[in-house]
């Protein structure tokens, strides 16, 4: 193809992406010689269908957020925020990151002051999904490392894993909308602030509550920050946190995969 042909087919291209996404006027290049029906129909089947695959990816990446409001405020809310974000990748498991900043601003969803929080608990566990796996800690390797070197160890985390903090009781309220949890509950908003840490066992994501001292601890780990360091910093905010209790919690949890024995070796 002539570099004019592909010049032109990429402008082509262009107008019938924007007519679709934006609601643009096709562009006058678009064969108009239909039997059955319009231009104006043809684009907007390509536009319904747009916008029901975001639609559905959304529904799937935000079940909780689908359950609180219902199916026809979801509706509309999926319908603007597709307006302002449309997608930019071919895969619809990326489409959704910005809806917890969405739905901060939006008016309509102003009442629901926990909305966003559940909204960034369910990205998470979104992203925590589809995120690669890796084995877990090896205990017998670890045993190996002199006692004097822990201290410069630096502790790798699994990649699904992490931490939601709200002003909310989010992990309550996500847990009581999973699959086979009792209809029958109470959740109290003015309860307190909440920690999520979101982890995943083989294929299936938890959502667990921690303390505000663990959820310090291991934010300071998945910044890079070695074992020793990262404890004295925890101590000095949190000066009753159990690094025993702590280490032995995640290694259950599979949330610590590996360490690197650090600089003094």
């Amino acid at each position: 193809m002539e570099p004019n042909e592909l010049s032109g087919l990429n402008n082509t291209l262009s107008h019938f992406a924007r007519a679709i996404i934006r609601g643009d006027e096709p562009s006058s290049q678009i064969n108009a010689n239909y039997q059955n029906y319009s231009v104006a129909t043809a684009i907007g089947v390509y536009r319904n269908n747009y916008r029901g695959n975001l639609h559905d990816a959304l529904a799937g990446a935000y079940p909780v957020i689908k359950q609180l409001v219902g199916d026809d405020f979801f509706r509309f809310l999926a319908r603007k925020f597709i307006e302002q974000h449309p997608s930019h990748s071919a895969n619809l498991h990326h489409f959704g990151a910005a809806l917890t900043d969405f739905v901060t601003t939006f008016a309509p969803a102003q009442a629901l002051v926990y909305l966003a929080d559940v909204a960034a608990l369910e990205w998470a566990c979104h992203e925590a999904y589809f995120v690669a796996d890796e084995p877990t800690l090896d205990l017998d390797r670890l045993a190996q490392i002199p006692s004097e070197q822990y201290p410069d160890l630096i502790l790798r985390t699994h990649p699904a894993c992490r931490i939601v903090r709200s002003r909310y009781p989010v992990t309550a309220i996500w847990q009581a909308h999973q699959p086979g949890a009792s209809p029958d509950f109470h959740i109290e908003l003015e309860s307190g602030s909440c920690i999520a840490l979101v982890l995943r066992h083989e294929d299936i994501v938890h959502v667990r509550e921690i303390s505000a001292a663990d959820a310090d601890w291991l934010q300071r780990v998945q910044e890079g920050v070695a074992l020793g360091a990262a404890t004295t910093l925890t101590l000095e905010h949190h000066p009753a946190f159990d690094l025993q209790a702590a280490l032995l919690s995640f290694v259950a949890q599979s949330v610590l995969t590996d360490f690197n024995p650090g600089a003094s070796t």
